[in-house]
C-alpha cells in the first residue's frame, strides 16, 4: 500500500480535496458548502452532505452578527467549548462558554429535577449581547431552549442542533427546526460535540479568512 506524501501543514488542505473529489457530482449550496465540508472532515462521514438543514438566510445573518463582535457561544459540553478555535474567537471579539460545571447550574437542575444541560439554557438566557447556542450532546438542552424561546426569555442569533444519540435526539432537532429560531441542524441521530465546534469554526473561518485576504 502506497502512502501519500503530504507535508504536515498540507494535511487539512489535502483532506478537503479528497472530500471534494468523493462528493463527485453532488452540488452543495456555495453559502453552506464550507460548513458541510467541515462537518464531513471532522467526522469522516459523508452523511452530513445530505442531513444538514439550514433555516433561511441563517449563514449570512449569523456572519453579520459575528462580524460586529461581542457575541457569546454557549456550548453544552466542555469538549465543544475546547474545540472552538480561540484565535478566530479573539479576532472576532467573541467568547465561548460552557456552564455545565457551574455550581449554580447543578443546584438549579437538582431543584427543578432537570438535566444540567437544560439548566444551562436558563443561564444562557441571562447573558447580555448576541448569543449562539451550540448543542452537540444533550437533546434536553434543545427542548428547554424551545420552551425559553416560547416564553420570550431568550432570542438566540443561531441554534446549532447536532446532539448525538438515541433518546429524544431526532425529536429535539425537529422541535428546534419548528421553533422559529435561526438554526443549523443535522437531522437524524448523528452529531456530537466535535461537530458542533466544527460548525462554529466554519462560520468564523468564513470571516477570518476574508479579513486575511483583505490584508
Amino acid at each position: 500500500m502506497n502512502l501519500e506524501n503530504v507535508l504536515p501543514m498540507d494535511i487539512e488542505k489535502r483532506s478537503f480535496e479528497i472530500i471534494t473529489e468523493e462528493l463527485g457530482e453532488l452540488k452543495l449550496d456555495p453559502d453552506k458548502e464550507s460548513i458541510i465540508k467541515r462537518c464531513i472532515h471532522t467526522a469522516a462521514d459523508f452523511d452530513y452532505a445530505r442531513t444538514m438543514r439550514f433555516s433561511d438566510n441563517v449563514v449570512a445573518d449569523t456572519l453579520a452578527v459575528m462580524k460586529n463582535g461581542g457575541f457569546t457561544i454557549v456550548t453544552d459540553t466542555k469538549m465543544a467549548q475546547t474545540g472552538i478555535n480561540k484565535a478566530a474567537l479573539a479576532k472576532l471579539n467573541g467568547n465561548a462558554v460552557c456552564f455545565m460545571s457551574d455550581p449554580d447550574v447543578a443546584a438549579r437542575a437538582k431543584e427543578a429535577g432537570s438535566t444540567r444541560a437544560a439548566a444551562c439554557m436558563e443561564k444562557a438566557a441571562t447573558l447580555q449581547g448576541p448569543v449562539i447556542i451550540a448543542i452537540g450532546n444533550a437533546p434536553t438542552a434543545l427542548v428547554r431552549l424551545d420552551e425559553l424561546v416560547k416564553e420570550g426569555k431568550i432570542k438566540p442569533v443561531l441554534v446549532i442542533g447536532v446532539p448525538v444519540g438515541f433518546v429524544n435526539v431526532v425529536q429535539s432537532k425537529e422541535i428546534i427546526m419548528a421553533s422559529g429560531v435561526p438554526y443549523i441542524v443535522a437531522v437524524g441521530r448523528k452529531g456530537g460535540s466535535n461537530v458542533a465546534a466544527a460548525i462554529c469554526n466554519a462560520l468564523m473561518y468564513k470571516l477570518t479568512s476574508e479579513q486575511t485576504n483583505r490584508k
